[in-house]
């Protein structure tokens, strides 16, 4: 077969990029909402990744997707993915539960600086080339431009940055240890383990990781904290609110994890870079959140440093490699 007819159609990449980013830019809309409407954050984390287990069994069940044949040994396998999976959604909720969606998302530009201490970190050993780790630099410079405050100095939401941290964190840690995994489960076909089965494992585990910290963390509040949220908003407006930022966010995670089967992860990564700027923008102007000058310079200079990294890591990977004598 030609790699011509093997590849996909750019109507298909196309649509796929469109699908993500009009998800991800909506889930974040509707999660502010639902996190502004009920201070209960773990439990709307835990709702979104409900609907999302929904869709998956609706699917299975009615025969619209074939399910997965896993054995015991490959969900143990996928555990610690999941559980990281886990932190990194619920981290990225609190974040921008506690603080404006715009800071989150730049805070969350420092991913690739997470990703290169974990390659080094932990075995096996991923040595990026000079030029990635030099981007690391305006990255971090630019996130650090961007919480400077005019007239203020600098102004961090400081349980914010903790939870975009965390949430780096656990997404780079979910990179590294789900490689290899979700790689040989795709390459078995008997497992019906493409992109989309993937995800729809991943966020079942990280649900079922989620309710435990609803019950430690919020259990003893949450009835209290429900009945506040729906006498000021409506329960219809709560409900529909954490409904569709669920619906949404399984539906960008399922368009994105397809777009990096059929292009690879480092264009994925360079659309992803582009993604926040839309978000930034789109947020700043619904949830009418304030974008100083240091702010927009330096969520621009780490954005770039994001995409620059991207492509400097590309380097390595377009590597031809030596042929042996």
């Amino acid at each position: 077969m030609s790699s011509k007819s093997s590849s996909p159609s750019t109507l298909k990449l196309v649509g796929l990029v469109v699908a993500w980013y009009a998800g991800n830019t909506l889930y974040n809309v509707f999660n502010k909402k639902a996190t502004n409407m009920i201070h209960a954050h773990w439990f709307v984390a835990a709702a979104q990744l409900f609907v999302g287990m929904v869709w998956s069994l609706v699917l299975w069940g009615t025969g619209l997707r074939k399910k997965p044949n896993l054995t015991a040994a490959d969900i143990a396998a996928c555990v610690p993915i999941g559980l990281m999976a886990c932190v990194s959604h619920a981290g990225s909720v609190l974040a921008m539960g506690v603080g404006a969606v715009s800071f989150a998302q730049i805070i969350k530009a420092c991913e690739p600086v997470f990703a290169a201490l974990v390659g080094v970190l932990l075995p096996p050993v991923d040595i990026k080339p000079i030029l990635a780790y030099v981007m690391l630099i305006p990255i971090v410079g630019g996130v650090g431009i961007a919480c400077i405050k005019e007239g203020k100095g600098v102004d961090i939401n400081y349980t914010a940055f903790m939870w975009a941290s965390i949430a780096n964190l656990a997404a780079a840690l979910k990179g590294k240890l789900g490689g290899s995994v979700t790689h040989s489960l795709k390459g078995d076909k008997s497992k019906n383990m493409d992109s989309a089965n993937v995800y729809a494992v991943m966020n079942i585990l990280s649900f079922l990781f989620t309710l435990p910290m609803v019950v430690m963390a919020e259990l003893p509040t949450l009835s209290n904290e429900w009945d506040k949220a729906v006498a000021a908003n409506g329960a219809q407006s709560v409900i529909t609110n954490i409904a569709l930022s669920g619906f949404f966010f399984y539906l960008y995670n399922e368009f994105a994890f397809a777009f990096t089967a059929s292009v690879g992860a480092v264009t994925s990564s360079v659309l992803n870079t582009a993604k926040r700027v839309i978000i930034i923008v789109v947020s700043s102007i619904v949830f009418v959140e304030p974008m100083e000058r240091n702010t927009v310079v330096g969520s621009a200079i780490a954005i770039l440093g994001t995409f620059a990294y991207s492509m400097a890591e590309s380097s390595k990977k377009a590597a031809p490699k030596k042929k042996t004598a």
